[in-house]
């Protein structure tokens, strides 16, 4: 990965065979990594996750105009959107992810400024790790910048999870957008989707948080994350409760009989998964590595059986990280389906096992995978 001030030549040089001139600002949004949660955050219940350095930058100037013109250095693509339309765009729909933001600024009354700008992300596409909350924190906060107000970071993440759900039509939690905005430098958070409220969580010294993309690319619209909510939300309205999030393990325990079995198995994971969050926040600033071993394993176990957003990809990625050295514990990461893995590892052997990971997956796949480090970023703002 280049350094930043690499980055920055490349993509101002880009910006001046796009548009002529020079940028007027630069905005970021880092990408996330969820260290357990899986699908927690919908659920109303609690999430430790990660903010990661792995982030997408745009590069914008003013335009004069009521247009929104925006090249990808990723997708080597040019796509644009007019400030008073409410259209789609079905060539390029990456650009709905900012469009849908522009939608929610303008129903709150904010001043939107059209510009030309350009955007360049390293968090991997379609890889749950968050590139489309990145991208629409990103783009919050140039018009934000441009358009000469300010949001508080919570009621940008708000606005961003908003636009994804009406304008993009997935109906995401509050995870990625909350951990975009919100993220602080150097440690996890420990977020509570019910009240909107975090913590800090320190890692404790020795342990390196690992990233090991399958390259198997997941698709969070058309997947079966809806199915997952839809039997959730059956749950809690089946135990009458507003959210799995108010129903207690024994009062669950002594109607889960009742319950479709899907629907309970879908419970039974979430509530489990909640209890867990709660154990690994301890367990990781402690550095109890037994314990992390344990929860981790337990989450993976969850999502298999009961979640069953498990790929075949991530089978095969599992059995590479617990069999590389350094190994502390390995589970899912994101809405699961493919994507990334997240493993916990003794920093002094982070490049063994990144190593012997790289090795056993491609023997099993022929798949050549990425496996790096991440360390905790600041949230969405200016560069």
């Amino acid at each position: 990965m280049k350094s930043s001030t690499q980055r920055r030549e490349v993509i101002a040089k880009e910006f001046l065979n796009c548009f002529g001139g020079d940028p007027q600002c630069w905005c970021r949004a880092p990408g996330r990594v969820d260290l357990m949660g899986s699908h927690t955050d919908y659920n109303l219940g609690a999430v430790l996750t990660l903010p990661i350095g792995r982030d997408t930058w745009i590069a914008a100037r003013p335009n004069h105009s009521r247009t929104v013109n925006l090249h990808s250095l990723n997708l080597g693509a040019d796509a644009s959107f007019s400030l008073d339309s409410t259209e789609k765009n079905l060539d390029q729909p990456w650009i709905d992810y900012v469009h849908g933001v522009a939608e929610e600024l303008r129903e709150e009354g904010l001043r939107l400024v059209g510009f030309d700008g350009v955007i360049h992300s390293t968090v991997p596409l379609s890889s749950g790790l968050s590139s489309s909350a990145a991208l629409e924190c990103a783009a919050a906060t140039v018009f934000e910048v441009l358009g000469g107000w300010q949001l508080t970071p919570l009621k940008k993440a708000l606005l961003c999870q908003r636009s994804e759900n009406r304008y993009v039509g997935v109906n995401c939690g509050i995870l990625d957008q909350f951990t975009s905005c919100m993220g602080e430098e150097g440690c996890a958070l420990l977020l509570d989707c019910r009240d909107l409220t975090s913590r800090p969580v320190a890692i404790a010294e020795g342990i390196r948080i690992v990233i090991c993309d399958t390259k198997s690319k997941r698709e969070l619209a058309g997947s079966e994350y809806g199915e997952r909510r839809a039997d959730c939300e059956e749950g809690a309205r089946l135990l009458g409760a507003s959210s799995l999030r108010e129903v207690g393990f024994a009062q669950f325990s002594a109607r889960e009989h009742e319950l479709p079995p899907q629907v309970a198995k879908r419970c039974r994971f979430i509530l489990e998964e909640h209890a867990r969050v709660l154990a690994l926040a301890g367990a990781l600033s402690a550095g109890d590595r037994a314990l992390i071993r344990h929860l981790t394993a337990a989450s993976f176990d969850g999502a298999c059986q009961l979640y069953e957003i498990a790929a075949p990809a991530m089978h095969t990625m599992m059995a590479a990280m617990l069999e590389a050295p350094g190994v502390i514990g390995a589970r899912q990461a994101g809405a699961g389906f493919g994507g990334c893995m997240v493993a916990f590892v003794e920093a002094a052997q982070v490049e063994a096992f990144a190593a012997a990971v790289r090795s056993r997956y491609a023997t099993a796949t022929g798949i050549e995978s990425e496996i790096y480090p991440v360390t905790a970023a600041a949230g969405a703002g200016m560069i």
